[in-house]
């Protein structure tokens, strides 16, 4: 029986193609079923030419060939008949957004704009017939005894989806159609397996979020200021690359760390990345610093310096992002330390000094150089009123942080470190931490000799 609210005209869409992504591929066959809510009312199915090859895997899954399509209609010949099938209903398709993006592309490449409101069949059905094994059309079909025939083909598929949402129907006793399809619902905006409670359920402070894949593995981390806004971000508009769409099929769930400040979150974001290597962080911001400063023994006896290109896996001094900072600090040092420049790679000629006067000299500028970095603290707000977030640089390198809460001595050192957790820190990091202490001078506290 038909549901009071509940708009009566949809179009029930399946389509095949040639890939996965709209912008990159075509599409061979499109299936819509118009229906008023309890039936079907008129149907429309064609091959479509899509004027590219068809992978060979795509043919063996859908028995559509280059020759069986050879002398059918182009898309945008059929885009003035599908745009009007479409125009003014409810688009549905299992996986919506999948089949809307192509369409949608599509359909605007010929010159037609469609903005459907969207109903998704796997999002439905999770919330109307909770607890099954699997959502996809074939197992769903299965489970709920829906017949289906002709499977990969967009009639075949189109039929079985149309059946499924007519029980669908029949068994939303609590108005969940109505109210996916309300303006202010975020339903169709999710990805098909992302739980719309998970999505409810996020905050909108700064923090780290993960999203995982059915099997809870993290395949993407991020960072951002209101975490419930960003993520919101991911989901929006219909983007057609293939990045986004395999993406967004394989989030099944989202989970976030709160985090007191912005700067608590990248820090964090980093450390995640490097940690996970999550698969759909393709720019992993490692940032790494592309000069150092060296320092070694030759077969002389020499402790000598030198500028070179970093090495992940080599001992440095220093590290610098632009050669000429690395070339500013080793002059520096040789005429601070009275430094022979041809031991130290800038220089030619003249008397060196033996080894016995010259490698304590290169010995004090490298200790002079330990003292001069930095022992600091930055203590900002917290996650809640009763805490303090606390980022800890000991001796230019990051010690730790976290999560005081008010009651700890700020006095003993050793109390508040105790309370932090520790982590190593790369360049883009500290250089994060370091450019935040220098614009918020308010926020960082040094140790009483440092002062």
């Amino acid at each position: 029986m038909k549901q009071p609210g509940i708009p009566t005209q949809y179009a029930i869409v399946d389509i095949e193609t040639t890939g996965t992504y709209a912008s990159g591929s075509g599409i061979t066959e499109i299936a819509i079923l118009v229906h008023d809510g309890q039936r079907v009312v008129d149907r429309y199915s064609s091959l479509i030419n899509p004027h590219r090859p068809i992978p060979l895997a795509i043919q063996a899954l859908t028995g559509i060939t280059d020759e069986l399509v050879a002398d059918s209609p182009s898309f945008d010949d059929l885009a003035p008949h599908i745009y009007k099938l479409l125009e003014g209903r409810i688009f549905i398709a299992h996986n919506v957004n999948f089949d809307y993006s192509f369409v949608k592309h599509h359909l605007s490449a010929a010159g037609y704009e469609l903005n459907a409101r969207k109903l998704c069949t796997v999002r439905l059905s999770r919330k109307i017939r909770p607890g099954l094994p699997s959502y996809s059309l074939g197992r769903l079909c299965d489970a709920l005894d829906i017949p289906i025939s002709n499977r990969h083909r967009a009639e075949g598929d189109a039929e079985a989806t149309a059946v499924l949402f007519g029980r669908l129907v029949e068994w939303d006793t609590e108005g969940v159609i109505a109210e996916m399809l309300k303006k202010a619902s975020k339903h169709q905006q999710l990805p098909p397996n992302l739980p719309k409670e998970q999505f409810d359920a996020l905050p909108t402070g700064p923090g780290v979020y993960y999203f995982r894949d059915k099997s809870n593995k993290v395949i993407y981390v991020g960072k951002a200021r209101n975490i419930r806004k960003r993520i919101a971000q991911h989901f929006s508009g219909h983007t057609p690359q293939l990045q986004r769409q395999h993406f967004l099929r394989h989030i099944h769930a989202v989970t976030h760390e709160r985090c007191g400040t912005e700067l608590m979150a990248l820090l964090l974001e980093a450390t995640e990345i490097q940690r996970l290597w999550p698969t759909y962080n393709r720019a992993l911001k490692r940032f790494e610093p592309k000069y150092a400063l060296y320092a070694y023994e030759d077969c002389g006896g020499y402790l000598r310096l030198a500028v070179g290109k970093h090495g992940k896996h080599r001992n440095h001094v220093h590290v610098f992002h632009r050669h000429l900072d690395a070339y500013n600090l080793l002059h520096r040092l040789i005429r601070e330390f009275d430094l022979h420049p041809a031991l130290c790679g800038v220089g030619l000629g003249g008397t060196q000094p033996s080894p016995e006067v010259h490698n304590p000299r290169v010995h004090e500028a490298l200790r002079h150089l330990d003292k001069k970095l930095p022992t600091f603290a930055i203590f900002d707000k917290g996650r809640d009123g009763n805490e303090t977030s606390c980022i800890w640089v000991e001796q230019g390198k990051l010690y730790g942080m976290g999560y005081i809460n008010h009651g700890v001595d700020r006095a003993s050192t050793e109390a508040i470190k105790d309370e932090l957790t520790c982590y190593s820190a790369n360049h883009y990091m500290m250089q994060l931490i370091y450019n935040y202490a220098e614009k918020h001078p308010a926020v960082v506290w040094k140790p009483a000799i440092d002062r």
